[in-house]
């Protein structure tokens, strides 16, 4: 089972989404962990009576609300505490520093950093990982209009002193209004689709795929990807 953070106050909720859909067409059992303040898988993922804390199924993900611990996921689905989850995969929406610490998230297979570069995302997002009890590796994930050096200069400028090793590449999201229009009217269908998104957003969601599915035959997720895009 391969665990992974994404960390940041930035919103990644459809971000998580679209890679676990992904994981899901190569035959990959995923769980989604919500631990964000707003919660907002809650209410872009249908559910009948939810409840304060929950697991439930969309679109063959899995998805877990309201949980503080994989510990009380376990107990939550009538696991011992010694048993394992049965995922192949478990994505980690994080945005309050004590979720880093309460899923052991420095242990992860992989931990991106999800930022734009407003003042509010960046700053709030490294105060989440501010106060650590040890270092832990990151991959920055950046949504950006220019997709500039001196943003990532900026970046590293103000993460210096922080208990952060910066993967040396990074990841580019575009911030585009047919990636948002295409995002919100999957929302309101309840539906992944991917065909109408930009083609930077597509390729940036399948080098993350592939990373993660690291040893593993990388045209199996291009064939899924197009079957994706045909919105089949």
């Amino acid at each position: 089972m391969r665990k992974v953070g994404f960390i940041g106050a930035y919103d990644k909720a459809d971000l998580i989404m679209y890679i676990a859909k992904m994981l899901t067409l190569v035959n990959k059992k995923v769980l989604i962990v919500d631990t964000t303040i707003n919660q907002k898988t809650k209410y872009i993922v249908p559910v009948i009576n939810p409840t304060i804390s929950y697991v439930t199924e969309f679109e063959d993900i899995d998805i877990a609300i309201g949980f503080k611990t994989v510990e009380d996921i376990k107990k939550y689905l009538g696991k011992t505490e010694n048993s394992d989850l049965n995922y192949d995969y478990i994505l980690m929406d994080i945005d309050i520093p004590e979720a880093i610490e309460n899923l052991d998230a420095r242990l992860n297979f992989k931990n991106y950093f999800v930022t734009s570069f407003d003042t509010y995302s960046i700053k709030k997002g490294l105060e989440i990982i501010s106060d650590m009890s040890g270092t832990i590796n990151l991959t920055k994930v950046l949504y950006s209009k220019e997709m500039i050096k001196e943003e990532d200069d900026y970046l590293n400028y103000l993460s210096l002193g922080y208990k952060v090793v910066w993967s040396e590449y990074r990841i580019y999201f575009p911030i585009e209004m047919g990636d948002q229009t295409a995002i919100s009217e999957n929302q309101r269908l309840s539906k992944i689709k991917f065909k109408n998104l930009t083609s930077q957003y597509r390729e940036s969601l399948m080098y993350i795929a592939e990373e993660l599915l690291e040893g593993e035959n990388p045209n199996i997720l291009k064939k899924a990807l197009k079957t994706l895009e045909r919105g089949e």
